[in-house]
């Protein structure tokens, strides 16, 4: 077992601790200038938190798939780690499924939320629960769980956060090397909720209806009668533009 991450060549590990959020501290050393690859991480015995800090050349409504790669790759990285009968489903809009229960999130910022124009960073957070809230009540909240309930006990946060990144950045290769479609093809697979009834709620904004599927650029396609309307990844931006 590794005591620190190992990040891939390229990627620099930032440790906080305490009740420091790793997401707000990502963007501020983004919004300063730091380099691309910088992994900003608060591992504890209850939680653990982590944020990446990519720099895109293309303009934003192009890189937020990066999004999709970070969640791709944690799927990987924890499939790879959890006993095979521990299943990971992912939500668009950042939720992660395991076993069918909400287990923590993604979230994404951006230096602006201006579709056609490059942004100068963009961050990648993860939150995961290794233990319930509230452990003197268990199935106190059927419908959420934590990773050390799910048969993942001997899992060490920080050999899942390595293995995050690694699985992360061998999706963004692919995309660059290949486009959308591989990225498309495995997301498909993951999908929560495809094809039934959702009820999303999106930065204080509900939306409902039949989720049917994804655009070219993983936009979420949501059927109301018959009526099928677009929300963009941008849709999922948090920060204040």
């Amino acid at each position: 077992m590794s005591t620190q991450p190992q990040f891939p060549p390229l990627f620099e590990g930032l440790a906080l601790s305490g009740a420091a959020d790793p997401f707000a501290k990502a963007q501020m050393q983004a919004t300063l200038g730091c380099d691309a690859g910088l992994v900003v991480h608060n591992l504890a015995a209850d939680h653990l938190r982590a944020a990446i800090v990519f720099a895109p050349e293309v303009p934003l409504s192009d890189a937020m798939p990066v999004l999709i790669c970070c969640a791709i790759g944690f799927q990987n990285a924890l499939g790879a780690l959890a006993p095979p009968e521990v299943a990971v489903h992912l939500e668009w809009p950042g939720g992660i499924r395991i076993n069918g229960a909400r287990c923590g999130r993604l979230r994404v910022a951006a230096a602006h939320n201006e579709a056609d124009t490059m942004p100068d960073w963009i961050v990648v957070g993860l939150e995961l629960p290794l233990i319930p809230g509230n452990p003197d009540m268990p199935g106190a909240t059927p419908d959420e769980t934590a990773l050390y309930e799910e048969g993942c006990v001997d899992i060490a946060p920080d050999d899942l956060l390595s293995a995050w990144v690694r699985h992360t950045l061998v999706w963004i290769n692919r995309m660059e090397a290949e486009g959308l479609k591989p990225l498309n093809a495995e997301w498909r697979g993951l999908a929560q909720n495809l094809g039934e009834e959702i009820d999303w709620t999106l930065l204080g904004a509900t939306e409902t209806g039949t989720f049917v599927g994804t655009d070219e650029r993983f936009g979420a396609l949501v059927r109301s009668e018959d009526t099928t309307r677009l929300l963009p990844l941008t849709a999922l931006l948090e920060g204040d533009h």
